[in-house]
């Protein structure tokens, strides 16, 4: 064989073997393009009231997005409450977050009721369900949630240890038998969710956490107090903290609700739990 022919053919054959390696290899620094959501996350707030409630929206915001990459969910906040009363806007979302309010006018109010009877997730959390008067929402406050008209509370603000009471369910079955809450205010009801076929408890306040409180004049030293709960008849869950310790004054957070590895575990199985209707 002549040295142009040769020539000729080694060019060929590099070439082929240029070709099969662009198909078989990825090109370096390329990537894949991102999956779709596993579903998606809707968090409303009103960010007006409290600056405990405040300062846990300006943390939760920013922490359930950095979840959302990870966990490959997305997550939109907002302060529209209005699109719980448009079907159409609201049925883009399978999980609904609660995390500063609930809603307020009998649209928004009929709108959410509708998603949840259709099997609509929903997480809410602390002050979702702080109320006056349990009958001016009833199915809210006492078909959905169950507790009635709040109560009290303990103060300051502290941590508690929690016992996990059922493990069965997907938001709690990786948890441990007991473990320590991030810092928060803590809420009691009128109604005692044992007696209701509907709810099921999932961590209430183990006994060894009493006193709960600094405030001698607000402060738990025996009782039974549910923590985090779902009600069997709809896919959602309610969590009895979101609100942080604050240096008022200077308006500052002195604590974080999201310090907790394993209360934040009970979040995102919950999540990844409401999220697959």
């Amino acid at each position: 064989m002549s040295n142009g022919r040769r020539a000729r053919v080694t060019q060929v054959l590099a070439l082929l073997v240029a070709l099969v390696a662009l198909v078989l290899v990825p090109t370096q620094g390329g990537s894949a393009a991102p999956a779709a959501p596993r579903y998606k996350v809707l968090g409303l707030y009103q960010g007006t009231w409290d600056a405990a409630h405040i300062a846990f929206v300006k943390e939760a915001n920013p922490w359930f997005s950095r979840m959302a990459t990870q966990h490959n969910f997305s997550y939109t906040a907002s302060t529209d409450w209005n699109i719980l009363a448009n079907d159409g806007a609201l049925n883009q979302y399978q999980v609904v977050l609660f995390l500063d309010a609930l809603p307020g006018s009998a649209a928004q109010r009929s709108g959410f009721q509708r998603y949840v009877e259709r099997g609509g997730g929903w997480l809410g959390f602390h002050v979702a369900a702080y109320n006056d008067n349990p009958g001016g929402w009833n199915w809210y406050h006492n078909t959905l949630l169950g507790t009635g008209r709040f109560k009290n509370n303990t103060w300051g603000p502290t941590t508690a240890k929690l016992k996990v009471e059922n493990r069965s369910h997907p938001a709690t079955a990786g948890l441990p038998a007991t473990f320590t809450s991030s810092v928060s205010e803590w809420y009691s009801w009128t109604n005692d969710l044992r007696q209701n076929p509907n709810i099921q408890i999932l961590a209430s306040v183990d006994p060894s956490s009493f006193p709960l409180g600094t405030d001698p004049n607000q402060t738990w030293r025996s009782g039974y107090y549910p923590i985090m709960w779902t009600n069997k008849n709809y896919r959602v869950l309610y969590a009895n903290f979101g609100h942080n310790a604050m240096d008022y004054p200077n308006n500052r957070p002195l604590s974080s609700t999201f310090a907790s590895d394993t209360q934040n575990k009970f979040l995102i199985d919950g999540l990844n739990w409401l999220g697959s209707r």
